[in-house]
């Protein structure tokens, strides 16, 4: 494996790293986290196809009604997972700062499973489907925060991209699955069964994170955070394959350590509030949690998950016909989502950097949504009519689209938010990043199909909306994001300018005097587990 990653990952960390610790373990530990991901996808993904099935229109309320009124409903019911999340993804910072990482990831299993329990046994009431979608947005949105968190700080540096990526490949791998699963409901079962197998399928994976949870470790920099040293060592020299007094867990240790000592000299509380305040008052801070809302916000307005919610719909918008045509295609969509994220991770994350590929892939985006935004304006699909050459290439952007997304915008951005903050801020700052993913993932869910029937004849203006967004989101990357390839997390202090902080702060007598008060407990038990 170490071999194989050498000649397809350039990046200098690789060079220098002892080859133990791209083994085995730290890819089966993301894996199981990132089991997390593929419950968001197959959640997103599954709910557009069965919102279309006849049985769940005839037992949910919403045959009969007008376009208007139908786009209403199930918006309704795709963005009340969107609320969930928003708040999972909130509360999930707490709890993943108190009990740690691996803890709070099991709780979101088990919160995940139970909605969609609920989902399932409905029964064509709509409040019980509201509120097990709900439900399960508590565990996505938890999840969607964690795991991010919990990869990047068990990652090695030079594979830190390619592993905390693997969430949007999970993400992926979730929807393409969905669109298949709904596919071959629709063609192979009739009645209630052919939607109520999709809604319980969703609980796979959130099985497959509470059993991959369960045989995994605590994140070393949480046992740090909190003072149990011996176990963070521990923790590190297992995660790593490497003895205690290898001079690489040595470094990383100390690193760790050293990275702690400083905020802690900073601020000192480790409060709520005292974070905040870190957060908000230390410009280096505050500059990495307003990237990471800007990111997150950006990643929404591209319009992707508009496709993964609405794809059915936007497939026939195009002028492809039959449920089973459009299951179809938004299988193959799934397909080629899952297959450019993963050439993504394993040849570009780590080598081509985070910057370039956000930049490239603003322009790609932009492009594609024009070129169907105009392709309805100006030759519009009509019905019963063969669709023309101009609209197989409006197909093809739609699957384009989707390849740029993965080469950057959908698993740059989680790569990014879990990288660049502190480390007393992480979940905090990841939180804030996810739940701002999670807000205007609701409002596109929401508006999306509003849009779809009002805004230009066919929703024309909808593409064309995406399509400004993305070329703007070039802008700020251009101006605003720094490179962060084959950095260490505890060398983004130095990158965002807080180390100078604590400098400056140091050489005042009486912060110094502070900070080592505050700082006397955490030293000496440093000491005793390095000796």
């Amino acid at each position: 494996m170490s071999w194989f990653l050498q000649k397809i990952v350039h990046n200098e960390a690789m060079r220098t790293d002892p080859k133990e610790i791209y083994g085995w373990r730290v890819y089966a530990l993301a894996c199981s986290a990132c089991c997390g991901g593929m419950l968001f996808g197959m959640d997103s993904g599954i709910i557009g196809g069965v919102l279309t099935m006849p049985p769940f229109e005839r037992t949910y309320g919403l045959e009969g009604l007008d376009s208007v009124a139908k786009a209403n409903l199930s918006a309704n019911i795709v963005s009340t997972l969107q609320a969930g999340c928003f708040f999972g993804a909130l509360l999930a910072s707490p709890a993943a700062d108190r009990w740690g990482r691996r803890l709070a990831l099991i709780g979101a299993a088990v919160i995940g499973i139970v909605g969609v329990t609920m989902q399932s046994s409905a029964s064509g009431h709509l409040p019980a489907m509201y509120v097990g979608r709900l439900v399960t947005g508590f565990g996505v949105g938890a999840a969607s925060m964690i795991n991010p968190l919990y990869v990047s700080e068990n990652a090695p540096r030079a594979i830190r991209g390619g592993l905390t990526g693997l969430y949007q490949l999970f993400i992926a791998m979730g929807i393409m699955l969905a669109f298949w699963i709904n596919y071959g409901c629709l063609l192979h079962l009739t009645g209630s069964a052919m939607y109520l197998i999709p809604l319980a399928m969703q609980g796979l994976p959130a099985v497959l994170l509470l059993m991959g949870m369960l045989l995994c470790n605590e994140s070393p920099r949480w046992l740090a955070k909190q003072d149990r040293w011996e176990e963070a060592r521990a923790t590190l020299c297992k995660v790593r394959a490497l003895p205690a007094d290898h001079p690489y867990v040595e470094d990383e240790f100390q690193a760790i350590a050293t990275q702690l000592e400083q905020e802690r000299a900073l601020i000192g509380g480790s409060g709520f509030w005292d974070l905040m305040k870190e957060m908000c008052l230390i410009p280096g801070n505050r500059k990495r949690a307003m990237i990471s809302v800007f990111l997150m916000v950006c990643q929404q307005l591209t319009g992707t998950n508009a496709i993964n919610y609405y794809s059915p719909q936007i497939f026939k918008n195009l002028g492809v016909t039959g449920n089973a045509t459009n299951l179809f295609a938004t299988g193959v969509y799934g397909i080629v989502k899952m297959v450019s994220c993963g050439v993504f991770l394993i040849f570009v994350a780590d080598s081509l950097g985070r910057r370039r590929s956000l930049l490239w892939t603003s322009v790609g985006q932009g492009l594609a949504m024009m070129y169907i935004g105009l392709y309805v304006r100006i030759a519009p699909p009509v019905e019963g009519a063969p669709v023309i050459p101009a609209g197989y290439v409006a197909l093809v952007c739609i699957f384009l689209f989707a390849a740029f997304f993965q080469f950057g915008w959908g698993p740059v951005c989680w790569i990014y938010v879990s990288e660049i903050p502190t480390a007393r801020l992480r979940s905090l700052n990841v939180a804030l990043g996810a739940a701002t993913q999670w807000l205007f993932n609701f409002v596109v869910a929401r508006a999306v199909p509003n849009m779809l029937a009002t805004v230009g004849s066919n929703g024309y203006g909808t593409y064309l909306i995406f399509s400004c967004f993305c070329f703007s989101m070039g802008v700020f990357v251009w101006f605003f994001i720094p490179e962060t390839k084959g950095m260490s997390l505890e060398k983004m202090d130095d990158l965002f300018g807080v180390t100078e902080l604590v400098q400056q702060k140091a050489a005042d007598p009486e912060h110094a005097l502070a900070a080592e008060d505050t700082n006397k407990a955490s030293e000496s038990q440093v000491e005793h587990v390095a000796r």
